[in-house]
């Protein structure tokens, strides 16, 4: 990303002109005849539908079930479609993989679908060929191939779990036996993997039910943080806090602040060579052969509630390990999980080919590459001349394949290597079919037609057995062809119809309690003196990287740290001032001969010795949103050190760059206390007495129809994955403002998400709460505004119009909770950042929603269209509004369920049930403002202490 001032809102006034006088007129005629011409009409023939489609209805919603990947991981969703348009993504309900919820990366895949700097052509060399130069090509290598029995042919895909495509694999490589297939996922755990094998003697994948568990113990893991499991993992995390009487507890040790940590009950910030020595002694104190020295204090107490915790839950308790912890640990977490009978189900690596083939790795192709032993190299959907580790150096090995073909959806740095370049469908434009994490397979079904001259994997695995013709439509139901009994067209209706194909969850593995494991050392040092271990974790916004060109996760806040446009280090407050450097300073990370520039942000939370970068950033050939944003944290990882690089050196450059961030987290005390109430399980206040307190204005405000709209926040379940955020973004047309004016402190979220922290640097709870408008019956915006702009409406909704706004920002000034946006330019609107601008964005904009002009305020309505469709609808049906005909795009996207919205008039709403909580609570409720949006206080769980406090 260029420096902030080298990106001008507007041009310079001062700027010379270079046209002369000649050239201007000439330009003036051009325009003239421009403006003419467009007044004209279209070449193109305009033809009316001549019989309507049924279920064609012109601006009628229709919805679509299908499935979205991450990392190779299917999640089913429901996609809204308007007029042929793909517009908005929400769970379905019925997937395992999603529950009815979604997370950030399957909100935005839907501006994705819009992206202009898709690819949209076949490349030879960075020229334009045609789709018959190609396959031309191809007939020539794969005779080629063919002849030596495929030796020297080596296929490349990320991670898939693709029936269809793993079918095709084994297809492949019958025909050519001497061919490889190496799979890369720049997210994947290996130590997981090492650790079942040297556990079970096979890799095997564990599929943990956290609604069961009512002890988690986190070693360095993040099981409700961003990831293709999220979703589930949070919905019963959610569950199993919903019951006094069943209440779970969470052990989080870790060395990088996480969304497990943050939402933890005890929690405990160590080095991961500390994390590992405490999980031998945890082995030790459940019978192993022999543990490690003796622990610090503070240690020796969580061990002891740990294990007294475990050995009490047999069967309700689960330990979890991250991708830090070396494999000799998650052996040690399948040996202790089976001693407790923990709530895990063992099942069969779902990303292996029909007759039981598993991928080759990367590091493999690269010594193949080296060795030449490659002739003809196929890369599907992954891209390792940015994302594979520094130390393979693939970009330069990659060069010596003489025939490369890389399938991609962006031009993007391996297709800039490549001597072929074939653009790929976006999902939502692809037949295909993934199976969740628990083996579940749903079909992936196209919501539109390819924007682009693009193609499917399915399709180009055809052609390189032969099959030129074959749709990815045929070859989906061809796999699928034994799986029905009976009528094949209606089981296949159905499974569209569905959004997953019912039987196809993974059988458990049965299996002996494994015997223990062989114990890691133990004698490594928690840091050297001066040097730093650096913890890499995936972007929560941007993943791997691939999701860099999408305006929504740029300027969506980094949970823990609020930051935007770009990734930091973030290090402990006393590691820094080791070093002389402040959150802004810029430093160089050091790994053996491999540096890396970057900005240093300061976190309490943080482990000393420890700092913490992201992946994701630091693209070159991303787009005109992701280029040159952040620092590529790929430079500094090694084949051997993936998650955990050990002893880099952190020097100061004496540069500073500011750190975008859209907010700070709240650190005051008093105002955490007064803002982010938080209890104990068991001592949670009485019910709050009725408010009698005297006041001139009505009580309440009354609804004349009978509805009064309010929601409520449950923030103890809460666990601030901004789901809520861009799912709102995506319903409500909300524009991106660019890194220029966040930096000014300017952004159009209508919702953000609150963090307080009541002391995370002593292990002490940090909490999220989600800010919305607040709604208020009492509304400090609505009397200031001198043109009526601010009103409420009749269902006790503080409406916003539009027209009649005049752009005072009175009302901004006048609300305590600072939740409405100014639009200083037309963000939307004729002044969009970057390329955000061009027509093929206005595909996704929701046409329930009007796109706001400069000059214009705006705020979370409540999704009132979505309480006009459904009044509508039942209008029709000739009924009234039931409790749950409404949800607001918010709360359908929150994995825990923690955001419910109703009628306050309807006894048997859910909204009901929140209000007579006893934690319930108004946000600044001594305002006398009487928000419709409240909340519930946060509840934790920690394990009595020795002396049996808490």
């Amino acid at each position: 990303m260029p420096p902030l001032k080298e990106l001008p809102t507007r041009p310079e006034p001062t700027r010379r002109s270079k046209l002369n006088r000649r050239q201007a007129l000439s330009l003036l005629a051009t325009g003239m005849a421009s403006s003419l011409a467009a007044c004209s009409k279209p070449d193109e023939h305009i033809l009316p539908y001549v019989k309507m489609p049924e279920s064609i209805v012109p601006g009628e919603p229709l919805k679509f079930a299908t499935t979205l990947g991450l990392a190779g991981i299917g999640r089913g969703v429901i996609v809204t479609a308007i007029d042929g348009r793909p517009i908005k993504v929400e769970g379905n309900p019925r997937h395992p993989g999603s529950l009815g919820a979604t997370d950030v990366f399957a909100e935005a895949a839907v501006l994705s679908l819009y992206d202009p700097d898709r690819s949209r052509t076949i490349l030879r060399d960075g020229a334009i060929a045609s789709r018959e130069a190609l396959q031309g090509a191809l007939v020539t290598q794969l005779a080629d191939a063919r002849n030596r029995q495929g030796d020297g042919l080596r296929l490349l895909t990320s991670r898939t779990t693709s029936p269809t495509v793993l079918r095709q694999i084994d297809a492949l490589l019958q025909a050519f036996p001497a061919a490889a297939w190496h799979a890369y996922e720049p997210t994947d755990d290996d130590n997981a993997r090492e650790g079942s094998q040297l556990a079970h003697g096979r890799p095997l994948h564990a599929v943990t039910d956290l609604a069961k568990a009512r002890v988690i113990v986190a070693l360095d893991a993040d099981p409700i943080g961003h990831g293709p499991d999220q979703i589930r993992n949070g919905r019963g995390f959610a569950m199993g806090r919903s019951e006094a009487n069943s209440f779970s507890r969470l052990y989080c040790l870790e060395s990088a602040f996480t969304l497990t940590g943050a939402k933890a009950d005890e929690r405990l910030a160590l080095h991961p060579d500390a994390i590992e020595r405490f999980a031998m002694s945890l082995a030790g104190e459940l019978g192993a052969a022999r543990g490690t020295g003796e622990l610090p204090d503070r240690q020796r107490e969580l061990l002891r509630k740990i294990s007294a915790d475990l050995g009490a839950h047999k069967g309700e308790a689960v330990v979890m390990v991250g991708p830090t912890m070396s494999a000799e640990v998650h052996a040690l977490a399948h040996w202790i999980n089976a001693q407790i009978n923990a709530p895990v189900r063992l099942i069969e690596p779902i990303d292996r080919t029909p007759s039981g083939r598993q991928a080759d790795t990367l590091e493999q192709l690269a010594g193949d590459l080296v060795a030449g032993r490659v002739r003809q190299l196929i890369i599907v959907g992954a891209n390792p001349v940015y994302d594979a580790p520094a130390d393979l150096q693939f970009g330069a090995r990659v060069q010596r394949a003489p025939f490369r073909l890389h399938m991609g959806e962006y031009i993007d740095e391996t297709a800039a290597l490549a001597t072929w370049h074939v653009p790929q469908h976006h999902p939502l434009e692809a037949w295909s079919d993934l199976r969740a994490s628990d083996g579940t397979a749903s079909i992936v079904q196209p919501l539109i037609r390819p924007l682009y001259g693009s193609y499917g994997v399915h399709e180009l695995l055809a052609w390189l057995t032969g099959e030129q013709d074959a749709s990815a439509y045929d070859l989906v139901r061809q796999t699928w062809q034994g799986a029905a009994s009976g009528d094949f067209e209606a089981w296949w209706q159905r499974a569209l119809h569905d959004g997953l194909i019912g039987g196809t969850i993974a059988a458990a593995v049965a299996l002996a309690a494994p015997p223990q494991p062989p114990m890691p050392s133990g004698e490594a040092q928690d840091a050297h003196a001066g040097d730093i271990t650096l913890v890499l974790r995936p972007d929560p916004c941007l993943w791997d990287g691939s999701f860099a060109n999408n305006a929504w996760l740029q300027e969506c806040p980094k949970p823990l740290t609020k930051q935007v446009w770009g990734n930091a280090l973030a290090l402990h407050p006393e590691d820094a001032a080791k070093l002389g450097v402040a959150s802004g300073d810029i430093v160089t990370i050091g790994a053996g001969d491999r540096t890396l520039d970057v900005p240093v942000l300061t976190e309490p939370g943080a482990a000393a010795g420890v700092g913490t970068l992201t992946l994701g950033a630091g693209r070159h050939k991303a787009g005109a949103i992701g280029d040159g944003v952040g620092a590529n944290a790929y430079a500094l990882r090694s084949a051997e050190h993936r998650w955990r690089v050990p002893g880099v050196s952190v020097k100061r450059t004496g540069r500073r760059e500011p750190i975008l961030t859209t907010q700070n987290v709240v650190r005051t005390p008093d105002d955490v206390r007064e803002l982010y109430p938080l209890y104990q399980l068991g001592h949670t206040p009485a019910a709050a007495a009725s408010d009698d307190t005297p006041s001139l204005m009505p009580h309440s405000v009354g609804a004349s129809d009978g509805h009064a709209w309010a929601m409520v926040i449950d923030t103890s379940v809460c666990i601030g994955c901004n789901a809520c955020v861009v799912s709102c973004q995506s319903e409500n047309n909300v524009p991106v403002v660019g890194p220029e004016q966040i930096a000014m402190g300017r952004d159009m979220h209508w919702m953000r998400v609150d963090v307080y922290d009541h002391g995370a640097a002593t292990g002490l709870p940090l909490g999220f709460q989600p800010v919305p408008c607040m709604h208020c019956e009492h509304a400090p915006c609505e009397p200031v505004c001198p043109v009526a702009a601010s009103v409420h409406d009749h269902e006790g909704l503080n409406a916003q119009v539009y027209n009649r706004c005049i752009g005072t920002r009175f009302c901004e000034a006048n609300c305590p909770y600072k939740v409405r946006r100014f639009n200083f330019f037309g963000y939307a609107d004729g002044e969009e950042y970057a390329n955000l601008g061009a027509d093929s964005y206005r595909g996704q904009k929701n046409p329930e929603v009007t796109v706001r002009a400069r000059g214009v305020m705006e705020k979370c309505t409540y999704c009132v269209q979505r309480i006009s469709a459904a009044r509508r609808s039942a209008e029709r049906e000739n009924r009234a509004l039931g409790p749950d005909d409404v949800r607001t795009a918010c709360q359908n996207a929150c994995p825990t369920r923690a955001i419910s919205f109703g009628d306050l008039n309807q006894a048997e709403a859910e909204i009901n049930r929140g209000k007579a909580d006893p934690r319930h609570y108004a946000l600044l409720g001594h305002l006398g403002t009487r928000p419709r949006t409240t909340y519930l206080a946060d509840l934790r769980n920690p394990a009595p202490s020795a002396e049996g406090r808490t």
